[in-house]
């Protein structure tokens, strides 16, 4: 494993031969399987396997994203000994969508996502009769894992969360954004619009870009979406959002239901979600006797939202703490 762990830094250099070489062909040798989720819509995971592991790492994604984007962390992991598997959440990537708009970022209710990922942890996880069960989830798959876990805090031997959308950073205060979603949801023509400040799909220059400060998987990002305009989701809907802000409440009040070792991750120069909100997760869990590790969330100095997505030096700090969180937790 510690050969592996040394590719991560420096890889950026070459990256476009790494792409285009071992990344390629791994990325050739998926399995990509569906399953029939909430409401009879296709949901689509893809998964890695090998005969010789008995360790598995379930990808949860964030907004808008897609397992395409995850080849190069679905490799790191692969080849440290894990299967790896990896869900495309409702109304984005390749599962089905809600709205006529496939570019709305929409969900009838968050706890959806919930009971997709839970089917597919007793389809994949449990059916498989894996030795361990890991899971590391991003962002909204953070909130969405949260609330699985209060479900089945056995579920699972560890589980890392990076820049979990345990809050949103809302562009009103929260005095006057609030009574406006409430009054969106009163109004079917308005709730199911792009929230305010939002619309369809664009590409950004990376100059201006929120997420990473790694030029190379921003720019690879970017061609998933421009060679497949079927993945693209852009702003959510004011329903979303509203969903979203419940979501977060709801994981603060059930976080004592939460057992499973936890690692959160968060970035110092994050302004998709809100990092306080990951500090008062952690003291919920701290006070209710299970502490997340380190008792607080785990700083990335420097990283924006997209931790797994950064530049080497970042990208592998984080991921050797992945791993040897996993490591530690059989």
């Amino acid at each position: 494993m510690q050969h592996h762990k040394q590719r991560w830094l420096g890889r950026e250099k070459g990256f476009s031969a790494f792409a285009t070489g071992p990344l390629l062909d791994f990325w050739r040798r998926r399995e990509e399987c569906e399953f029939t989720g909430v409401g009879n819509l296709k949901i689509r995971y893809v998964r890695f396997t090998s005969p010789q592991h008995r360790r598995v790492i379930l990808i949860v994604p964030g907004r808008i994203e897609s397992y395409i984007k995850y080849p190069e962390l679905a490799y790191d992991l692969f080849h440290c000994g894990y299967d790896v598997v990896i869900i495309d959440h409702r109304g984005q990537g390749r599962s089905d969508r809600l709205l006529a708009d496939s570019h709305r970022g929409h969900v009838v209710e968050f706890s959806h996502y919930v009971d997709d990922l839970e089917t597919l942890y007793l389809k994949e996880m449990v059916s498989n009769h894996y030795q361990q069960r890991y899971v590391l989830a991003h962002s909204m798959g953070g909130a969405i894992l949260a609330l699985f876990l209060a479900r089945q805090p056995q579920a699972f031997h560890a589980a890392v969360f990076s820049a979990p959308m345990f809050g949103i950073v809302l562009p009103l205060p929260d005095w006057m954004a609030h009574p406006i979603l409430d009054w969106a949801e009163k109004l079917p023509a308005i709730r199911e619009r792009y929230a305010l400040g939002t619309g369809r799909w664009r590409a950004s220059p990376f100059g201006i870009n929120r997420l990473t400060h790694s030029r190379e998987r921003y720019r690879s990002n970017l061609r998933f979406y421009a060679d497949d305009p079927g993945l693209r989701v852009g702003g959510p809907t004011y329903h979303w959002v509203r969903e979203g802000v419940y979501a977060g409440r709801s994981i603060i009040s059930q976080a004592a239901k939460i057992t499973t070792p936890s690692l959160v991750l968060q970035a110092s120069e994050d302004d998709v979600v809100d990092n306080r909100a990951q500090d008062i997760f952690c003291t919920a869990m701290a006070d209710a006797g299970h502490p997340c590790e380190g008792t607080v969330p785990y700083v990335i100095q420097g990283a924006r939202h997209e931790i797994l997505f950064e530049t080497d030096a970042m990208r592998a700090e984080a991921l050797n703490l992945v791993v040897d969180f996993f490591e530690r937790h059989v």
